[in-house]
């Protein structure tokens, strides 16, 4: 897949059924800090398509985005953040829920980790929130370009091992700072995208 067109649609906090009813979606969700902005960049080859902040926890809200006219990317907030008030994170958690429990237009949730880190709690929640709504779910360690090219397989191998008993892919490691990974992440999309039944 190419990315021959992308743009920001809108921020939601509720009325995601509504919202979409006719293009399939795939959700980016991770650690604050964990590079969604970032990848949503390189994989637009826009800079500034989404707001990369050094502060982690900008994301409060579902973001919108439309690619190709085909298909939303959506950025889900960011968790794991620990300088905010207990307010905000029950909103943060109560925004995620409603988007799986309302969207009924997800084809996949992609689920970012450092490579350098290994999986927290809030990550197995995720994956635990994926599995609970039936949405496929696959793993990818960002920042690639922070570990030796020749650590890189077994890192993901390791990240793979802690993770097995929520599926046994092999984690993609990307770098949107290098611009690595990122063609076979495009591939990966692609087949998620795939009408059912379609090879």
């Amino acid at each position: 897949m190419r990315i021959t067109s992308a743009k920001f649609v809108k921020s939601l906090t509720e009325g995601y059924a509504a919202f979409n009813t006719l293009l399939p979606e795939v959700a980016l969700v991770g650690k604050s800090n964990v590079g969604k902005s970032s990848l949503i960049n390189a994989l637009t080859q826009q800079n500034k398509l989404a707001k990369v902040s050094k502060n982690p926890g900008k994301t409060k809200l579902v973001n919108y985005f439309l690619l190709n006219d085909a298909f939303y990317l959506v950025d889900l907030p960011g968790y794991g953040y620990a300088n905010v008030s207990k307010e905000e994170k029950a909103q943060w958690d109560a925004r995620m829920q409603g988007y799986f429990a309302q969207s009924e237009m997800l084809r996949a949730v992609i689920l970012l980790i450092d490579i350098r880190r290994e999986p927290t709690p809030e990550d197995i929640a995720m994956l635990e929130y994926a599995h609970y709504y039936s949405v496929p779910v696959r793993i990818v360690a960002t920042k690639a370009d922070k570990v030796a090219k020749s650590k890189r397989k077994n890192a993901c191998a390791h990240m793979q091992k802690l993770l097995r008993s929520y599926g046994s892919e092999a984690i993609l490691p990307i770098s949107s700072e290098a611009k690595a990974g990122l063609d076979e992440f495009l591939d990966m999309l692609e087949a998620y995208l795939r009408p059912e039944g379609e090879a």
